[in-house]
């Protein structure tokens, strides 16, 4: 039985996301950025630390998932989550942007710790909220619809983030190397993710149960993740999807510095009021504006022509632009804008659909073995996710020391053609592995019509029996 899901519990939705993403896309974009140039740490120390503390906390997801589908409370198994861990989420995001009067080796541990329980309190609130989409609708539509307005909200709070961080930061500190600044900062933006988590929890309802009151068994539950081939498919082709952003978010402050190097700001008047803004906030803004688009764009494309469709295409898409870029000169900063808004709009349409095709593949499961383990699947989703992120972040910090960067001076030609292959060449060789793996995604719109259709009746009867 269908549920319509109203505009105020889509937005509630949203808002979840768009909190873990002010956070998620500041990491992206310019954690690395902070520990070389305002941290003092190495691009080869932070690569490694990225590697190790990442790794740990995507193995994480799927304890964090296992724990959520054995979650019983009034308000029932993921929303509690939002309610718990937000305020620890705040507090640790500004902890891990506070820089300690220690020595280089005092510094190290220091972020170690930071960064990794940073980490860990962003599965725990994570996993869950990722897995309340597939228990708000067993509907398709209204999981596309869903996913949509995540995905709006996500790149909405991404884009808010970005373009308050620096206008903030050197506000509070003077300039984008203020350490003051960057606390002052992640205290604002700590207060914000806190209020988002709370109204997603007030505002939704968690509708989907199994069909049978299935006892808990992690081995079965392991079992039934290992035979769902699309499941596997998904995670090979998310794996792509995000090392073809984490490279591209990771250098991009990086390649405005040190490869275009020009700092002149765009000025504009808005009531008589002129405003200014450097080409590396306008780059990162109209990413996420773009990504916007394309996630708007997403769910009436994907109702047309299918998910994997959509998927295969943008992808394909976003590897063509990428290698193209590799040719735009530097002085050409119209043109370098004019290709992240095109590559942003391809890359933000696959997010809302990846999601919504995790929660198809749990109906698979459900429909192919008689069991339903959502958080199981989501939290290993989050991990494949989360794994493709630490390769991409692991390393754009090795190949900036691979190519001899260092913090704060003028960098040779070697390694300003190393920061343009991270922008161009790179990225597109992960989007072409992406698009490699979801060629073989099984399941067509006429098969998931064809489980939907089935496990409706199943929970019929289970209703009236």
């Amino acid at each position: 039985m269908h549920h319509k899901i109203s505009l105020k519990e889509k937005i509630g939705y949203g808002l979840g996301d768009a909190a873990s993403s002010m956070f998620w896309k500041i990491f992206s974009m310019y954690l690395l950025f902070f520990y070389t140039d305002v941290f003092g740490l190495t691009p080869a120390v932070v690569g490694t630390m990225f590697l190790i503390t990442r790794i740990w906390d995507s193995c994480l997801d799927p304890i964090i998932g296992i724990l959520a589908d054995r979650t019983k409370t009034r308000w029932g198994k993921f929303r509690p989550y939002l309610l718990w861990t937000a305020i620890p989420f705040a507090i640790l995001g500004l902890f891990t942007f506070y820089t300690p009067d220690f020595d280089e080796k005092g510094k190290i541990i220091y972020a170690y710790i930071t960064y990794s329980l940073m980490m860990m309190t962003y599965s725990i609130i994570n996993v869950p909220y990722a897995s309340l989409l597939g228990v708000l609708s067993s509907d398709r539509k209204e999981r596309n619809a869903l996913s949509s307005y995540r995905m709006v909200f996500a790149f909405a709070g991404s884009l808010l983030a970005l373009w308050l961080l620096e206008p903030l930061v050197n506000h509070f500190g003077g300039s984008m190397n203020s350490k003051t600044g960057w606390l002052y900062t992640m205290a604002i933006f700590g207060c914000i993710t806190t209020a988002f988590f709370w109204t997603c929890f007030i505002l939704t309802t968690e509708r989907v149960h199994p069909i049978s009151n299935q006892k808990a068994n992690l081995k079965e539950d392991l079992k039934d993740l290992w035979k769902n081939k699309p499941w596997w498919i998904l995670l090979g082709s998310g794996i792509g999807a995000l090392l073809f952003n984490a490279i591209r978010d990771g250098a991009a402050v990086y390649y405005f510095k040190y490869y275009v190097s020009h700092t002149n700001s765009f000025s504009f008047t808005i009531l008589q009021e002129t405003f200014s803004i450097t080409p590396t906030t306008l780059y990162l803004v109209l990413g996420q504006a773009a990504n916007i688009i394309g996630v708007i764009a997403a769910t009436p494309i994907a109702n047309k022509i299918g998910k994997k469709n959509t998927f295969f295409w943008a992808m394909t898409f976003a590897a063509i632009l990428s290698g193209l870029f590799y040719c735009i000169e530097k002085e050409n900063t119209s043109m370098i804008l004019l290709f992240q808004v095109l590559i942003s709009i391809c890359a933000g349409s696959i997010f809302p659909l990846i999601w919504s095709m995790y929660a198809d593949s749990a109906d698979y499961s459900e429909w192919k073995q008689g069991r339903r383990a959502t958080g199981l699947i989501f939290s290993a989703s989050s991990m494949s996710q989360k794994l493709g992120w630490t390769l991409g972040g692991a390393s754009t910090g090795w190949l900036l020391a691979y190519y001899g960067f260092q913090a704060n001076i003028v960098q040779t030609a070697v390694t300003q053609h190393g920061i343009l292959l991270m922008l161009s060449l790179l990225p597109a060789a992960a989007a072409i592995l992406s698009v490699c793996f979801i060629f073989f995604y099984p399941l067509t719109e006429k098969k998931l019509q064809l489980i939907e259709l089935e496990l409706n009746e199943q929970r019929k009867s289970t209703k009236q029996s």
